[in-house]
């Protein structure tokens, strides 16, 4: 299926693991051991964070190890969110305005509920022509930088004087029928292989295929999927990323470009190979628990081989675990983990006949991977050649890609792809960066299982964190097809996953400076939380190994106090025609439904920032840059 080599079953030094329990006794807050209740204003009172401000201490010798005194400074750096003069310094009092109308706009839920049916009235009323000039002026105008490549580059010069990057989006969507995206769901997510032998049966709950869940089906509010995606459009989109990663590399230094997988492959695709890979870990768990070793986190639960060979055959198993893993290493090998496990997958052709899983219906092995036909062969092999040639070009181009999540019925397929690009492409820089949703349930695990799997091959490992975009669309169909809801329980649950996966991510990057991490969150406490970990573990701006990202048109006062501090922070920064643009920000108003509603802060300062000016007659301010 993929030309790809798996991981040695190699074992962890032991100077790194000293050197990781050093770290963690160190911490002013263990992340193993936090509760998910901690709050906020808990985190603001560690290690000195009060009010916004707070200084980082640079050390003379950058990579020492963590904990190490940190007396001795060469430099001191204040970020202050609350200071509205330097948080919109970058903004003329038109935009500080347009500001406030739109935030108060979007928190009444009837526009947002009928903003599709205001959009159509308004066109109707005022003409293609003004409307455009209209949606300029407000809405479009606050979250969108402009209609094509050329005319974004104003914006993200300013930006950029401000101390502010961009991440690239083309975020052209069709506005088609909810009836015409179901049936394309239905139609391009299902096999041919199925439709004409084993049917639809076989798979999974989280797995199947439903109209329900097409592209705006049901009225659902989740970010675009393209789910009516053919071949000849997965070549349209490659082009449009393609453009995108050109226009990020010619406006910007060391700039982001954003792709959706989707996008380049039928979902027939993603979601069988999702299954594949769901199915197998889930068998290793299986296994684990036979051995007694459950209840522990994922990467640290072992199989014993011989214990494994013997279970297999019982069940009816006839491969060769033990010799397939002991033939692989020079070392004499007794036990594995889930890297070495899911190594097994990159080299099926040779040892077919060890991936078999229990089917809990007949209540004995299958294979693992059905019958795939020619074409859809085919299907796999122009999916992964789109990627490379998207890879290619963003590192010739000095650009980074930003590979975004998307539902968990796809996310384990694109998440294994976006690792097979990293193993190639992020040897001496982050050029890939994957995106790791916190409101997961099993966001600790992926995230350590990759930043592991990146240590054992020597590459560099590049994270989005974000908390996530998908979570009633999620547990509507968890409840649909009934299997356990993927999402944390609550808000505070997702907090602290989140921090815990951050903290770690942080440790890796303190350990060996080989990881990167983009903390792409508008949440206040999220952030000061990070500057304390930095500071904490001596991990510099300058470094460019920590990043920060936030939307356009939202939470300048965090976004650009950072930047002018030397930090590197981001917009995320979508483009593309007004009318093509709408159904995004259509969807941008009712995902951020919520957030909109919770900008209380950002309005104050806003209108702080505003009164300020009118009181010292800097009302008519003007950006120098």
């Amino acid at each position: 299926m993929f030309q790809v080599r798996g991981a040695s079953a190699l074992t962890r030094s032991g100077a790194d693991i000293h050197l990781r329990r050093l770290l963690s006794t160190r911490r002013l807050r263990s992340t193993s051991s936090a509760s998910p209740a901690t709050t906020g204003t808990e985190r603001q009172d560690d290690g000195g964070i009060r009010g916004g401000a707070w200084g980082v201490s640079g050390r003379t010798q950058p990579h020492g190890h963590p904990g190490t005194d940190t007396s001795s400074t060469t430099n001191e750096i204040s970020v202050d969110f609350e200071q509205t003069r330097e948080a919109y310094k970058s903004k003329d009092s038109l935009e500080l305005l347009r500001s406030l109308v739109v935030f108060k706009l979007c928190s009444y839920d009837f526009l947002v509920d009928k903003n599709k049916e205001i959009m159509d009235l308004g066109k109707k009323v005022l003409g293609q022509k003004a409307f455009n000039q209209f949606m300029k002026m407000t809405f479009y105008g606050q979250f969108v930088a402009g209609e094509d490549h050329r005319t974004i580059k104003p914006l993200i010069q300013k930006n950029q004087a401000f101390g502010v990057g961009s991440v690239l989006d083309y975020s052209v969507e069709e506005d088609i029928s909810e009836e015409t995206a179901e049936q394309k769901e239905m139609d391009l997510s299902v096999s041919s292989a199925e439709n004409e032998h084993i049917g639809m049966s076989h798979r999974d709950g989280k797995h199947k295929v439903h109209k329900q869940f097409g592209d705006q089906g049901g009225g659902a509010t989740a970010p675009r999927t393209y789910f009516h995606s053919d071949e000849a459009k997965c070549d349209r989109h490659m082009e449009t990323f393609i453009k995108c990663i050109k226009a990020s590399g010619g406006t910007s230094v060391d700039g982001f470009a954003a792709i959706k997988l989707t996008a380049l492959g039928r979902p027939q695709f993603l979601l069988q190979f999702s299954e594949v890979l769901v199915k197998w870990q889930r068998f290793f768990i299986f296994l684990a628990a036979q051995q007694g070793k459950d209840g522990t986190e994922t990467l640290d639960q072992r199989l014993e081989l011989t214990q494994l060979q013997e279970f297999v055959a019982k069940l009816g198993g006839k491969g060769d675990f033990h010799g397939w893993f002991t033939g692989k290493s020079e070392e004499s090998v007794e036990c594995i983990d889930m890297l070495d496990w899911n190594s097994l997958i990159d080299d099926r052709t040779k040892i077919s006949d060890l991936l078999v899983v229990p089917n809990t219906e007949l209540g004995e092995l299958e294979p693992l991977l059905k019958k795939f036909t020619v074409e859809e062969e085919e299907q796999m092999k122009r999916v992964l050649q789109r990627i490379d040639v998207l890879a290619k070009l963003a590192q010739e181009n000095g650009v980074r890609l930003m590979v975004d999540a998307e539902q968990t019925y796809f996310q384990p397929a694109i998440s294994r792809l976006t690792l097979e690009m990293q193993r190639i492409y992020n040897r001496e820089k982050p050029v890939i960066f994957n995106t790791y949703q916190c409101y997961l349930k099993e966001a600790y695990d992926n995230v350590t299982m990759d930043v592991e799997l990146s240590r054992r091959e020597g590459w560099q490992f590049a994270a989005k964190l974000v908390r996530g975009a998908y979570m009633y669309q999620e547990r509507d169909r968890a409840e649909e097809f009934g299997y356990e809801d993927p999402i944390n329980p609550d808000y505070e649950t997702t907090n602290w996953m989140y921090d815990r996966c951050l903290d770690y991510v942080l440790d890796e990057i303190a350990l060996n400076r080989n990881a990167n991490v983009m903390v792409a969150s508008h949440n206040e406490d999220t952030v000061k939380h990070t500057l304390m970990r930095m500071k904490q573990l001596g991990l510099l701006p300058t470094e460019n190994k920590v990043f920060f990202g936030q939307l356009l048109g939202m939470c300048d006062q965090i976004s650009f106090p950072l930047g002018q501090a030397g930090f590197p922070v981001y917009k995320y920064v979508p483009y593309g025609p007004v009318n093509e643009v709408m159904p995004y920000l259509s969807r941008r108003a009712q995902e951020n439904r919520g957030f909109m509603k919770g900008v209380q802060k950002e309005r104050e300062l806003l209108w702080k920032e505003l009164k300020r000016r009118l009181a010292t007659g800097d009302f008519l301010y003007r950006p120098v840059y």
